[in-house]
């Protein structure tokens, strides 16, 4: 049996909102929307994507899974994600990691890592 990943998708309440904060973030775009669901994507023809789903209630707790960026330049675009919109936030990890916790508009967190030369470094 064959598997492939298709998409991650996110609750929120301002979709498209948070689609654009998102597609902003990894300069993707949006491929679909409709007033429940609204997909970004590389393109049409590359997967996996991101899909926002609406849904009636907060966020509650830290999330389970989580997105983790790898940047050329950590501070650099810290700075610029915030600028987007997003806030650091404290999920416990303390002050001596490599990494920052940010937190998006609806307060998903995800992490900015160092930069990365290679998969196995």
């Amino acid at each position: 049996m064959a598997v492939s990943l298709y998409q991650l998708s996110f609750d929120a309440h301002d979709l498209k909102g948070l689609a654009t904060f998102w597609a902003q973030v990894l300069d993707w775009r949006i491929i679909y929307e409709d007033e429940e669901e609204v997909i970004i994507a590389v393109d049409e023809n590359a997967l996996p994507g991101i899909g926002f789903l609406a849904v009636p209630e907060a966020k509650a707790g830290k999330n389970r899974l989580h997105i983790e960026l790898s940047p050329d330049d950590q501070a650099a675009e810290v700075e610029r994600i915030i600028g987007l919109g997003a806030r650091r936030t404290d999920v416990g990890q303390g002050d001596d990691v490599s990494w920052v916790v940010l937190a998006d508009p609806e307060g998903n967190e995800f992490c900015v890592l160092r930069p990365k030369k290679s998969l196995l470094d």
